[in-house]
Order: C-alpha cells, then structure tokens, then sequence
C-alpha cells in the first residue's frame, strides 16, 4: 500500500526581484573593489536563475525594482550583516503565514477539510522557534487539537523527501490516517555578507517558498491519482564536507564545494540503478523526473550520469529559472507541475543534502 496524494499547494512571499536587480543589492554587502561587482554580476547571470521571492522584500515603487532595507551596505570588511537572533525574529513572524498559504491550497486541491488531518508534518531548515511553524499551522488552519506532529528539521534541500517517507509510514500505520505534510524555507534570511565565493554562490540561488501535500493510504486507481509506491536513500562515503548547513553568529552559513557536481557524476547512476531495479526498474522505463535543482552544474551532473535529455530536465530547470533553489519546497514545486501536467509514470523524484546524501521517491 502506498502514499496516495491528494492535494497540493505551493505559496511563495508578496514580492520578487529579477536576478540581475537581486546582484546589484548583494554587491552592496559583498564587494568592495569594482572587480568583486563584475564577478558578482557574472556569477549571478550564470545562476539559471530569472526571479526569486523574498519575505525581506518590499513593494517596489513608480516602476523600480523591489527594495530591501534587511541587509544594510556593509560597513566595514568586518561587517556581517544582522545577527541570527534578528534573522529568527523574521521567520518566526513570517513562516507559518506562508506555509498556511500552501496548506490551505493543498486541502482545497484534495478537497479535505482541516478537521480530517490527523497527522501534522513540518519541513524546515532555515529557521527555528517554539511553539514553531507547527503549532501555528494547527491553530491558524484550526486543525483538531489531537493532531499528531512530526518536525522535519535541519536536513536540508530533500527534507521533503524525508517528511514524504515520515507521512507513507503514518499512512501505511493507520488507514484512517490523513496527512498534512508542509515544507517551508526562507532562505533569504541567511544572505552572507563579505567576499566569499562559495557563500555568494548559495546568495546568487537560494529562495523562499512554501509547498504542501494532502496525503493517505492508496494505491493507483483509474483516476490517475500520484502514489508514492518507495523511497531510497544513500549516504555517499567520504563526502562529509563536500556540502554543509551551519548555523553561525550571523545566519545558517553554507558551504557548497565544487566538488560536489563531479560527486554525483560518479556515484549517483550505479546506486540509482541498484535501486530501480529492487522495483522491476531500469532509469530509461522512468516517464518523467524531479530533480532538486541545486544549481544548474547540478543539474547538468545528473543529465550526464543518468543520460537526462533536455525534455526530461525541463521541469527542474523551469521552476530553477521562475523561483530560484527553494530549498526543502522545491521537490514539491517540481512535482506539482508534473502532476498538473499529468506527466508520464512511473516518476522519481532526486534530490540532494548535506553528507553528502541522495534522497528518492518513485511516484507510480
């Protein structure tokens, strides 16, 4: 028996920049020689990236791009911008409201009503309070007090693959289970200050979003309803500082190597293979792909272990290009757009954290 899903429902903050006006704001706090700001531009054009929403933007005026006034010009080499006490004061005020958005979306694609979840599962690794962005959801959406919650927390951008795997194993428990699982980043709050070329890479992609799945016990059915069937996971040896998420005097700091494209150029076929074929599978009888776009060398990584085409890599590159890495939401994006499509199955879903891990789903 799988995960059959219901409902989805994606929200993203009021206002968005362009990549291009987002790099002059960051040469603000990052440059300080001419040269640093034309790389910066560069690095910034080179992202795949078009558009990026933001909970620290606001409303643009008489036809400007939008302002922010969060991160102030840096003030000395030393300067490291707002603190991660002032940064958790802005996701504790602004997280929930955007994860209701999603969820209330999801229960009205599933037509569920609130008081039908009996299990509450949070993704998130940009930001912590408590009582968190779970108790707030139970209380804004006026979920049942008995709702059983599961937090999801600092496990980077598969995280929602993880809460997938947490809300197949409350379903596959109890048939009469319904779950809510919601994913919600605000990346956007951890901008790194000074010239630091891994941390600029993680400024120039990273988004904020919120994505939410309805969800419960099912198989396929002629309605053509999307069933997580599985999941897999692989720890890739030796790769522990390849890819890290610290939090820092001044933000969760991110530390991308360049390695790590050339990491999943080797290893992720061989395990991928392994793993389809537990499943009666092979990579070519997939009919569609998600792949967490971490970047576009990422992306570019995967097409050349797997063999992607450019048709099979056009959903994680489109939503790369309208919204930015999202982080943990991002997988949920991809995979909505595939379901509204009524994309060909089976569908996987890849994606990638620190340690260096590989998460992933077989959707039939």
């Amino acid at each position: 028996m799988g995960l059959a899903i219901l409902g989805m429902g994606t929200a993203l903050p009021d206002h968005s920049v362009e990549q291009r006006d987002s790099a002059d704001m960051a040469a603000a706090f990052c440059c300080h020689t001419a040269k640093e700001a034309r790389l910066l531009t560069a690095l910034y054009q080179r992202t795949g990236v078009r558009v990026r929403h933001s909970v620290v933007l606001e409303a643009s005026s008489n036809g400007k791009p939008a302002r922010q006034s969060f991160y102030p010009a840096a003030a000395s080499l030393r300067d490291r911008g707002p603190t991660t006490g002032r940064r958790m004061e802005v996701y504790e005020t602004q997280a929930a409201s955007l994860a209701e958005l999603a969820a209330r979306a999801a229960l009205a694609d599933a037509d569920v009503e609130p008081r039908a979840i009996t299990h509450l599962v949070t993704v998130s690794c940009t930001g912590f309070s408590a009582p968190g962005v779970d108790l707030d959801l139970l209380q804004q959406l006026d979920l049942a007090p008995t709702v059983a919650r599961t937090h999801i927390g600092f496990m980077g951008c598969h995280g929602a693959l993880n809460g997938l795997r947490v809300a197949q194993a409350f379903a596959e428990a109890d048939p009469r289970a319904c779950v809510l699982l919601c994913a919600v980043e605000l990346c956007s709050l951890h901008q790194q200050y000074g010239w630091q070329p891994e941390r600029i890479v993680a400024n120039a992609l990273f988004a904020d979003g919120a994505a939410c799945v309805v969800a419960r016990q099912g198989e396929p059915d002629a309605s053509g309803n999307w069933v997580l069937a599985a999941n897999g996971s692989t720890l890739v040896a030796d790769t522990r500082a390849e890819m890290q998420w610290r939090i820092g005097d001044h933000g969760f700091e991110m530390v991308l190597s360049p390695r790590v494209p050339e990491v999943i150029r080797k290893h992720l076929r061989p395990w991928l293979d392994n793993w389809l074929s537990r499943y009666g599978l092979s990579p070519a009888d997939v009919g569609s792909w998600a792949i967490h776009p971490g970047g576009p060398k990422i992306l570019t990584a995967c097409a050349q272990a797997v063999g992607f085409s450019a048709d099979q890599l056009e959903p994680s590159q489109s939503i790369l290009e309208e919204f930015g890495n999202m982080s943990s939401p991002t997988i949920l994006f991809i995979l909505q757009r595939l379901r509204q499509r009524r994309a060909a199955r089976p569908s996987v879903a890849l994606a990638f954290g620190p340690g260096l891990t590989v998460e992933a789903a077989l959707i039939r």
